[in-house]
């Protein structure tokens, strides 16, 4: 997978490289130093803004796509740190639950990291069992009968508990969903196309192609790491479990 990871990011920068000096020598070949004086003002002006607009596009999904990332990895500790509450809770109310509960939290851990994370990777879509799991518990939990505050507070903690891991496991399964529009693809490989016409102005001495190269080859790195930020779930920018990981160290992994 890291090969395939790096093979991927070559084509990407690769292919970015070879599309702005494949538009960059064809104009050169249509137009050649066949232009006016005053083409140099209007071709820096059109460099300028287009490049500008292409940018700000880039920069715009790369944030909206590294918030999502960064979100992702947030509703995980959110996640395992309800489970660890209703774990820890369930053992202070006292009750003869309390096993079941906590084995089918257990069990819930391992299904989300064994089961569900390649699920969400190959099809996008959680695992019925864990649904299962979680229901199990929320039922369990629906049907203690508080005899104290303290137990009525526990209760109540515990409910608001369950329903958010039903809530964070939607947005799980929403963003694995989520896919990044052709239309930005088009619009990025576009982008280049005209930010690079206007360097025919330009003759092809070895800077001027290395930094036209550098162009290309930025361009296709940015490009390459959206893409990857775009699928958490899968390589090149697969998430780990960390947090659900860590919960299996602890006691909760031998329940």
């Amino acid at each position: 997978m890291e090969f395939q990871s790096v093979l991927l990011s070559v084509l990407f920068i690769a292919g970015t490289i070879l599309l702005a000096l494949a538009v960059y020598f064809t104009m050169r070949r249509l137009v050649g130093d066949n232009f006016e004086t005053d083409t140099e003002t209007l071709a820096g002006s059109v460099i300028f803004r287009v490049s500008a607009l292409h940018g700000l596009i880039l920069a715009l999904v790369f944030a909206q796509e590294l918030v999502a990332y960064d979100q992702l990895q947030t509703n995980l500790v959110r996640e395992a740190t309800a489970i660890a509450d209703i774990y820890n809770d369930i053992r202070r109310y006292d009750t003869d639950v309390e096993e079941d509960v906590q084995a089918a939290l257990s069990a819930y851990v391992r299904v989300v990291i064994e089961e569900e994370w390649a699920l969400l990777a190959d099809q996008q879509a959680s695992s019925g069992q864990g649904w299962v799991l979680r229901e199990q518990v929320y039922n369990a939990l629906l049907d203690l009968t508080p005899d104290t505050p303290r137990q009525a507070t526990l209760r109540d903690h515990m409910l608001y508990k369950i329903q958010l891991i039903a809530e964070l496991r939607q947005e799980r399964e929403n963003t694995a969903s989520h896919s990044i529009s052709p239309l930005f693809w088009a619009a990025s490989l576009i982008g280049i196309v005209l930010v690079t016409i206007p360097y025919f102005i330009f003759k092809p001495t070895k800077l001027h192609i290395a930094l036209l190269s550098v162009y290309g080859g930025f361009t296709g790195l940015v490009m390459y790491t959206i893409f990857a930020f775009s699928d958490p779930f899968d390589d090149p920018g697969a998430l780990r479990p960390v947090a659900f990981e860590r919960l299996l160290e602890t006691e909760i992994g031998d329940s």
